[in-house]
């Protein structure tokens, strides 16, 4: 894959990362911690796939109301 092809597709990989992490923000904003994990587990692609840690952490700022998408 040239470097370019490669560029655009991690950049494609990442909008599709946050939009999903927004749609999940509006739809389970203040939601349980645990039922957030969860969709997000179910939602989240696999590419660029986040560390255990990182979807935890982006769970916490959504059961408590905040879109850590920035969209």
């Amino acid at each position: 894959m040239m470097i370019i092809d490669r560029a655009a597709y991690d950049r494609e990989a990442n909008r599709l990362l946050f939009r999903v992490v927004h749609e999940v923000a509006v739809r389970h904003a203040g939601r349980p911690f645990d039922e957030v994990v969860q969709v997000l587990r179910r939602d989240l692609p696999g590419s660029p796939s986040l560390a255990e840690e990182e979807i935890r952490r982006i769970a916490e700022q959504i059961s408590v109301g905040r879109d850590p998408s920035g969209l």
